[in-house]
């Protein structure tokens, strides 16, 4: 998704509390960035705008959540989204954090002794031509990266609008050891398939007429 620049963007994150600059200092030893360094470790890849973190994390405090995009304008709105709904909750924002990487290198940021327990892809870049697919976030080689950080039995969230990414990551997942434990063409007719946080983009898609797509794959 093409975003205007937003020229406040980089100063709100590098005061922010909740924003990290340097994320590669931080590979091994992500759960000492939280308040609360015992609880369970989500990641997000490819926030976005921060409709789905700044609702997730909001419901589920037990729960630490990184978030990552690549790209300032995103983060400052993800940021300022997290802000008014804890604000709105009177709650201090303890349990995620937000930081700028190029998914594609996540092995640099991350390892074995962050122990992910979940990631979540929701609609990103499907990288319709066939030479850009190695640039999926579902794609095989991207998927045996998050298998290093990733605990026995850790899963992944995946959900799209793009019929053709969601047919190929089933294969995707299944390619690099992962086992599919749920998968739908029409998440909204799958009303126990998992706790859905619909954003914006996902009712844009749902209003368009277009069904959206979901996988829950596991580590094994």
């Amino acid at each position: 998704m093409r975003i205007r620049f937003k020229p406040w963007a980089r100063g709100e994150l590098e005061a922010s509390p909740f924003y990290v600059d340097n994320p590669q200092d931080y590979k091994n030893k992500w759960k000492s960035m939280y308040k609360n360094a015992d609880k369970s470790f989500y990641l997000e890849l490819g926030c976005g705008k921060g409709g789905f973190i700044s609702q997730m994390a909001l419901l589920h405090p037990e729960i630490n959540f990184l978030a990552i995009d690549m790209v300032d304008a995103m983060l400052g709105l993800a940021k300022r989204k997290i802000e008014e709904a804890y604000g709105q909750a009177e709650k201090e924002v303890d349990n995620v954090i937000l930081t700028r990487y190029d998914i594609e290198r996540i092995d640099g940021i991350l390892g074995e002794e962050d122990k992910v327990e979940r990631i979540y892809i929701n609609f990103c870049n499907p990288w319709p031509r066939g030479k850009h697919h190695k640039k999926r976030l579902t794609h095989p080689k991207q998927l045996e990266k998050y298998r290093d950080f990733l605990v026995e039995e850790g899963e992944i969230y995946f959900k799209t609008d793009d019929t053709n990414l969601f047919e190929n990551s089933v294969s995707y997942f299944q390619q690099a050891g992962f086992a599919i434990i749920k998968q739908t063409e029409n998440l909204v007719e799958e009303k126990d398939f998992w706790e859905n946080i619909q954003t914006e983009h996902e009712r844009m898609f749902m209003e368009q007429g277009i069904t959206i797509k979901a996988i829950i794959a596991k580590k094994v």
